[in-house]
């Protein structure tokens, strides 16, 4: 049954501690596998902020779920689909109360300006409908200069994502405007846990080329800079020279040349991601499927906490 909330044991009890009410009427979504290395962290970030947390998890078998509850985090769980599936669950079906809703990656952390820019624009601006931050990327403990404009905010109850595996994006109907600021993503704590999680998305995205799966955006070189994007990624693996040409945009025309060493790396390793991809999709081809070995520690349902189908 579609998103059939379910219960087991103590999971209707009412969570003792609730998160207190911050500054700013945002309630912040993120959802979450095993992400107890950033989640101190990041509700300390928000502590103060945020009117509301709320934690889609997907059956960590570490301690994600019961630092949540230690900082009064509304938590639900859910098996893991996609992540446009597990996105438009959140967004939907959890009864966000706030005027404002927020995606956020426990990994990430918002700067003191975007705090008070997006505090700002919420209060300010009635005809703004959705809001765009500036994401900066840390690698090996570094910023990289390597920016990026996401859609990340929006007014609640009018956004949904697009409905796929991995790379989901949020679409928002109205006016958007980018807000000053810095949102850092602090990609992994070290690159064993970097190349566990770039093992398990590019078999992933090996998987939708395999089966020949939609992108997010229909592929148009004309079109918009989605689309121009959703294009080299449906032709990328036709080009000659591409990994050259990859990281020479990734080296020299993001400037992680800047970073020193470790934007060399991050530059050859966003190489290696994209030829990852290219094997793993040709040996599913070649074995007839695209069954992949491996669990990726996922626990089992925790009864603190609802669940939902």
């Amino acid at each position: 049954m579609e998103n059939t909330e379910i219960y087991s044991g103590k999971s209707h009890e009412l969570q003792a501690r609730k998160w207190p009410a911050g500054s700013s009427p945002v309630c912040v979504v993120m959802i979450s596998l095993n992400e107890e290395h950033n989640m101190r962290g990041v509700l300390e970030n928000l502590s103060g902020w945020a009117s509301e947390v709320v934690l889609v998890d997907s059956f960590s078998s570490d301690k994600t779920v019961d630092i949540a509850l230690e900082y009064g985090v509304k938590v639900v769980q859910r098996k893991f689909k996609g992540f446009g599936d597990q996105w438009n669950f959140a967004v939907t079906n959890l009864g966000i109360s706030c005027p404002w809703t927020m995606k956020l990656d426990p990994d990430e952390r918002l700067s003191e300006q975007l705090k008070n820019e997006i505090s700002k624009a919420v209060y300010e601006n009635n005809a703004v409908v959705g809001l765009s931050v500036n994401r900066s990327l840390w690698f090996m403990g570094r910023k990289l200069p390597v920016t990026q404009t996401l859609l990340r905010a929006w007014r609640t109850g009018q956004c949904k994502f697009t409905d796929v595996t991995v790379n989901e994006h949020p679409i928002v109907l109205g006016e958007i405007v980018t807000v000053s600021g810095d949102l850092e993503h602090h990609d992994s704590p070290d690159l064993h846990h970097w190349f566990y999680k770039q093992n398990k998305y590019t078999s992933s995205e090996a998987a939708i080329r395999f089966h020949g799966g939609d992108l997010a955006f229909k592929p148009r070189i004309l079109g918009n800079s989605m689309e121009r994007r959703m294009w080299m990624k449906r032709n990328f693996y036709r080009m000659p020279f591409r990994y050259l040409i990859l990281f020479a945009y990734h080296f020299f025309l993001e400037g992680a040349w800047r970073a020193g060493r470790a934007g060399y790396i991050w530059s050859r390793l966003r190489c290696d991601v994209m030829r990852f991809v290219e094997y793993k999709a040709y040996e599913m081809n070649l074995r007839g499927d695209s069954k992949v070995i491996g669990t990726f520690n996922a626990g089992v349902p925790d009864a603190r906490v609802k669940q939902y189908e």
